[in-house]
Formats: structure tokens, C-alpha cells, sequence
């Protein structure tokens, strides 16, 4: 009897904590959802601001050209004989009541529709994912769908321009997922069809999936919205269905960057004439088939937002122009779920994101080869969207429960008063190399356009350095001018500097950090954290104290050994300032990068003479910055400062970088991670969790965990609880 109350008390004890668990994560979610909404406020707030401070005539630019005093829709004749019109004539016919309104009260109101419709498409698409949600994934969907869209290049350029290409989308949308009348999915379709010709590819989805009675009404509205626009405007419509080919070279030139189709990189790549046009209905068809087939299979799988997403990405590259306004369907192939492992699963969703919000040139840099790819990155990951990603069923089995991440737990602090705020946990596998590519090379651009706009008065600057000058001689470390000019003495000297200077700040910290995502890609995730903090903790320098370097500070006898003695009056002396902010000194990140280099491979080097070579590194680096008149030494005093500082943000987040082994190490299965959660205290369980097997009945991915019977587990389970509250049974 005593023995049953026994486990009856740790029971309710159990419940307890698990319900106090279970109330601090409901009170998480409610403040994240708060705190999404106000992003979302924010950057609509944001959008109406940067559009409407904006000159009448840059604003709206393509609302005012067709509904403007001097605007197309006034005009009595063709819409098309100027060429700046570029939709279908029955969306001039529906916008052409607009041009008798007030043009100002009629921007307001058109911006302020624009971000209504962009809240409503986040709403219908963020309740239009597929079955099961969870509940956190519910209440969050919503915020986070409005504030990609928000975010996102087509919407951006839709506000600007002042286009209608979110209403489209809509139509589509809730012809889909909110109509439940088989007609009024059809008419919403057919007057999107109507407004965007291409979007008809619907009216096939909903014919393939068995929404027959849909398809034909989508049709017949479509018909019916033409012929009505051809009776009243039949030269009009001549002009846009068959001399230009619906609406193939109306706008912008069709080999430009902002036509993201087929036809459109097909004409960059240098095809053109008949062959370009042959070669572009081939690839179109063969677009169409796999993508339509694969929409169908998509919907018939319960994923119905994904089959959608798929025919607009379909939609994009077939159509002969698909300017970046109508490309909101490629944000909509988010919601595919990529990968078997729990690690990968972020890949796609982040690949999309990236490609959606940013331009090009963040993303890719510079270079012949790789501009093929930059120039046309929407339009491939809308072809990789229809014809590539294999997006997985619902009926896989990783399809909720992926093959989990391996983490290490980090051992006990040797320093009992250091805090530490195990912010994310140690991930013991190699990262996605695309995505760590990507992101990467997107950190770097955004390091470079903070670094560049960063920038002061050439007087603010100069005072500061003067100020650097004043406390290296109170400190008697200005050393600067002795060291440059015994350097500029000897000629082979100067050269290994100016060559050292700016070659090897960004190769050693590269190849560091390939040896380790190749060798050891745990410590590859502490090492890149650390110096991305440091980065990022220099940008805060660079913009709170701007800094002119000793080459560029007048009066004090420097010699810059790469552009010549100081002459300014010579307009192109130190040129360099129109590419880079050259006044960003203080923090010296060359220095502070080689200093990274030296910490890291003294650290993780496994012969001495590596540990030895790499102190080199550091040494060789603030010898060049000083000799060459860069930075000053204190310049150096800050890099090293911010590379401390990057490693301890690193180990307060996660912990130190030294691993435990053995059966701690070994207990991180999900359901040790749920009874942690719940008791404070990890499942006493040795190995690691059996994974799923493969399909096909293949062997596992990892070796199974031994067993545990189920009363030990309880027992301790049962201790573990009784110590959270307290005591023990």
C-alpha cells in the first residue's frame, strides 16, 4: 500500500512539473506570436513609409504611367502603342475607372490594398498547410507567412511599382483553399487567368485532380473575361494575343534581369530568332509535364499548398515573361519538406528564403562562371521547385519524424562564477554545404554594405586619429612612423608586406575553416561562430568610431606603400575609398582574423610545429598592418579585443568546446531530451537512440541503442521527479 501512494505521489508529481512545463511553453509561444505581430507591424508600417516618402514621380511608377494625368488608361487609342502597358485588356478595363481618382488620396489607398491583400495571401496560405499542424505551428504560421511575403523581392517591387500581381495569387488561392462552391473555384481561377494569361496551367490542375466542373468554369470565365474585353476593345486585343504574342515584348526588354523566365535567360545565354523560340517551346512543354504531374501527385498526397506552389513555379518559367512582381509563387515552395535528417530539413526552406529576399549579388559573388547562376537565381529555384526537390510524401516515413541530429553535451564549466546560457546545443554533424555556402557569402555582403555605409567626414575621422596618435605616445607604443619608413628602405621587405597584407587575410581563415568542416565539423561549428561574432562586433566599432589609418592622416610623414607617398591633392589618392570604407580601422579585423587563425590552430593543431607555424600567422599580420601604414597598433589592441570577445560569446551560448565522453556524451535521444525537459535531469540511457530504418528494409542509420527495461527507467524517472520537487521516496 505504502509502495502504491508512493507512486501515486511521484505521479501527481509528474503531472505537476509537466504541467508547469507545459504553462511556460504556452506563455513562450503567446510572447513569440506577440512579438511576430509586432515585426509584422512594423514592416508594413516600414513599406507605406518608404513608398509614400518617395518623389511623385519614383513612386508607383507603373500605377502612375497607366493611370497618371499623363497615364495610358487617359489616353484615348491603344493601350499598347506606347509600350509602357503591359497587362491583359481586360485589366485595363478594370482599371480604368481608377484614373478619374485623386492621385494622392489614390496612392495611399493603393499601397495600403496592396499590404491588405499581402496579410490576406500570409492568412490563406499559412492556413492552407498540410495536415497534422501542431499547435505552436499554428499560432505561429500566420505572422511568419505575412512577414516573409513583407519581405520578400516580388512583394517589394509590387509597392513600389504599384502593380497588381498579388491579387492574382490570391484569386488562386482562395479559389482553392477558401471557395467551397465547384463554380466559384472556377470563376476565382478564370479572372486570375484573366488578369495573368499563364495562370490558366490552374484550370489543368483542377481538371487532373478531379475538380472537373472547376476547371471547365474556370475556363469559361476566362473566355468570357476576353471576349467581353475584345468587344469592347478589339484592337487592343489584337495587339496583345497575337502581335505580341501575349504580351511577349510589351515593358521592359525581354533578355533583361527582371525577366525571370525561360524565354527570358534563354535570351541572356545569346539564343535568339527562330531557334530561341523552338528551343524555348521544348523546354517549356517538357516544364509544363513534369511539373503539372508532379502538382497532381503533390495534391492527391494531401500537400494541396505545395501542388499549388509547384504550377505557379511551373507558371514562372513557362510564361515568355515573368517580370520579379509575379514571382510570389516561388516563396509559396517553401512549405516542401526536403531531407531524411532532422539537419537538413532547414536547407530548402532557407535556399528559398535567401534567394526570395535577396538580390542576387548578395548571394553569388562576382565572376564569368558563376554569373549564369546569379543572374538567373529565382528562375532556378522555380525550375528546381517543379521539376528537382524531392519534396517527401506524407506518407514517408521521415515525413514528422525526421532522422534525429547528433549533439554532444558540453561539460561542466571549469569556472563555477562564469555563467553559462546554453543558448543552442552542440551539433555534433557536418552542416549542409550549400546552405553553409550560402550563408556565408550572404554574412560577408552584408559585413561589406555595413561596412561601407559606415562611413564619417574625413574631418571626424582625422580627429580621431589624431587622438589614437596622442594615446600611443602617452603610452610610448607609436612606433608606427619608424617602422614604416625603415620598411619603405628596403625594397624586397616592403614588397612580402604589401603582398602578405593582401593576400593571406582571407585565405588562412578560409582554408581553417574548410580543413574543419572536412575533419572536424563539430569544432567547425564553435570555430565559424566565434569569428562571426567577432565580425559582427567589429561593425559596431567601425560605426560608432571612425578612424582614419596613418596613411591617410596628413602632416605626420607616412608613406602608403601601395598607392605612393601621401599626395592629397591628387583626386585618385587612395581610390580604395569609392570600393571600401577606408576609415573603418579601429577595429583591425586584419589583425583580429589572424589572431582568430593563430587561437584556432593552437588549439586544434595536433603537431607542434603546426601550433608553432600558426603563431606565425598573427605576428607576420600586425608586423604588415603597421609597416604599410594601415592601422595603428591600438588598431590591433581592438581586433584582438573583439576575437576575445567573439570566443566568449561563443562559449557563454553554448558551453566550452571540450566534449564529454562516455555515457553523458551518448544520451541525447528525443526521448531523453522530453524527460529533460519535464524533470530538469537527463535519461540515464547509454547509446544513442535507434533510428528508422531505411526504406526498403535496409539496415539503420546507427547502430541500435541497448535496451533499457522499462522498470529501471521508471525508477529512475520516479527519483528524478521526487528530487525536482524536493525529496526522495
Amino acid at each position: 500500500m505504502e509502495r502504491w501512494e508512493g507512486r501515486r505521489g511521484v505521479a501527481n508529481a509528474d503531472h505537476s512539473v509537466r504541467g508547469d512545463v507545459a504553462t511556460d511553453a504556452e506563455s513562450r509561444t503567446r510572447l513569440t506570436r506577440a512579438l511576430l505581430w509586432l515585426v509584422v507591424a512594423v514592416l508594413a508600417a516600414r513599406q507605406m513609409t518608404v513608398v509614400l516618402r518617395q518623389p511623385p514621380g519614383e513612386r508607383l511608377t507603373d500605377l502612375e504611367t497607366w493611370i497618371g494625368e499623363n497615364g495610358v488608361l487617359h489616353v484615348t487609342g491603344s493601350l499598347y502603342e506606347s509600350g509602357r502597358f503591359t497587362g491583359t485588356p481586360f485589366a485595363g478595363l478594370v482599371l480604368k475607372p481608377l484614373a478619374a481618382s485623386a492621385q494622392q488620396s489614390l496612392g495611399v489607398a493603393w499601397t495600403f490594398g496592396s499590404l491588405l491583400l499581402v496579410v490576406a495571401l500570409g492568412v490563406v496560405a499559412a492556413r492552407a498547410l498540410p495536415a497534422p499542424v501542431g499547435r505552436r505551428t499554428a499560432l505561429l504560421a500566420v505572422p511568419v507567412a505575412i512577414s516573409l511575403l513583407m519581405l520578400s523581392l516580388p512583394v517589394r517591387n509590387t509597392l513600389h511599382l504599384g502593380q497588381t500581381s498579388i491579387l492574382p495569387v490570391l484569386l488562386v488561392l482562395l479559389a482553392c483553399f477558401a471557395a467551397r462552391d465547384h463554380r466559384l473555384q472556377g470563376v476565382l481561377v478564370g479572372l486570375a487567368a484573366a488578369l495573368q494569361p499563364a495562370l490558366l496551367l490552374f484550370a489543368a490542375l483542377l481538371w487532373l485532380t478531379g475538380r472537373r466542373r472547376a476547371s471547365a468554369t474556370a475556363g469559361a470565365a476566362f473566355a468570357l473575361c476576353t471576349v467581353a474585353a475584345w468587344a469592347v476593345a478589339p484592337k487592343d486585343s489584337w495587339t496583345y494575343w497575337l502581335h505580341h504574342a501575349v504580351g511577349a515584348g510589351l515593358g521592359e526588354r525581354p533578355d533583361s534581369l527582371a525577366n525571370q523566365s525561360l524565354h527570358g535567360a534563354l535570351l541572356r545565354l545569346g539564343f535568339e530568332g527562330p531557334a530561341e523560340i523552338a528551343l524555348f517551346l521544348v523546354l517549356a512543354a517538357g516544364v509544363a509535364v513534369v511539373g503539372v504531374r508532379r502538382a497532381v501527385r503533390y495534391a492527391q498526397d494531401g500537400q494541396l499548398l505545395l501542388a499549388v506552389a509547384v504550377t505557379g513555379c511551373v507558371v514562372v518559367a513557362v510564361s515568355p515573361t515573368a517580370w520579379q512582381h509575379q514571382l510570389l509563387w516561388v516563396l509559396l515552395a517553401v512549405v516542401g519538406r526536403v531531407g531524411k535528417r532532422a539537419s537538413d530539413r532547414l536547407v530548402w526552406p532557407a535556399v528559398v528564403v535567401l534567394v526570395v529576399t535577396l538580390p542576387g549579388r548578395m548571394l553569388l559573388p562576382d565572376g564569368a562562371l558563376l554569373a549564369p547562376v546569379r543572374d538567373n537565381a529565382l528562375l532556378l529555384v522555380a525550375l528546381a521547385a517543379a521539376c528537382v526537390a524531392p519534396f517527401l510524401p506524407r506518407t514517408s516515413p521521415y515525413w514528422r519524424q525526421p532522422i534525429p541530429t547528433d549533439y554532444a553535451r558540453p561539460v561542466a564549466a571549469r569556472f563555477g562564477r562564469v555563467p553559462l546560457l546554453p543558448f543552442w546545443r552542440r551539433v555534433l554533424s557536418r552542416p549542409n554545404l550549400l546552405l553553409e555556402l550560402l550563408l556565408i557569402r550572404v554574412v560577408y555582403s552584408a559585413y561589406s554594405q555595413v561596412r561601407l555605409a559606415a562611413t564619417a567626414g574625413r574631418p571626424v575621422a582625422e580627429e580621431h586619429g589624431r587622438q589614437i596618435h596622442a594615446i600611443e605616445q602617452w603610452l610610448h607604443i607609436d612606433i608606427e612612423l619608424w617602422v614604416n619608413h625603415t620598411v619603405v628602405q628596403i625594397t624586397w621587405l616592403r614588397e612580402f608586406f604589401d603582398y602578405y597584407y593582401q593576400t593571406f587575410h582571407f585565405i588562412i581563415p578560409l582554408a581553417i575553416l574548410g580543413v574543419l568542416y572536412a575533419r572536424r565539423p563539430a569544432d567547425y561549428r564553435w570555430v565559424r561562430s566565434s569569428i562571426g561574432f567577432a565580425t559582427l562586433l567589429a561593425l559596431v566599432g567601425f560605426w560608432l568610431y571612425p578612424l582614419a589609418p596613418p596613411r591617410l592622416m596628413p602632416g605626420l610623414g607616412f608613406v602608403d606603400t601601395i598607392n605612393g607617398v601621401q599626395d592629397f591633392s591628387r583626386p585618385d589618392f587612395g581610390t580604395l575609398t569609392t570600393v571600401t570604407n577606408q576609415y573603418a580601422a579601429m577595429p583591425s579585423l586584419h589583425f583580429g582574423w589572424s589572431l582568430w587563425c593563430g587561437v584556432v590552430i593552437v588549439m586544434l593543431a595536433p603537431k607542434m610545429w603546426m601550433k608553432a607555424l600558426g603563431l606565425l600567422h598573427p605576428l607576420f599580420t600586425i608586423a604588415a598592418i603597421v609597416a604599410t601604414a594601415n592601422h595603428w597598433v591600438l588598431d590591433a589592441a581592438g581586433g584582438g579585443l573583439v576575437v576575445a570577445m567573439g570566443f566568449g560569446l561563443t562559449y557563454l551560448l553554448s558551453g566550452p568546446r571540450k566534449l564529454a565522453t562516455g555515457p553523458a556524451a551518448e544520451n541525447q535521444g528525443p526521448a531523453g531530451e522530453r524527460l529533460e525537459r519535464a524533470t530538469g535531469c537527463p535519461e540515464p540511457v547509454t547509446g544513442r537512440p535507434e533510428r528508422a530504418a531505411e526504406p526498403g528494409g535496409g539496415r539503420p542509420a546507427v547502430p541500435a541503442a541497448r535496451s533499457v527495461p522499462a522498470v529501471e527507467t521508471a525508477e529512475v524517472a520516479e527519483a528524478a521527479v521526487a528530487e525536482k520537487v524536493g525529496g526522495k521516496q
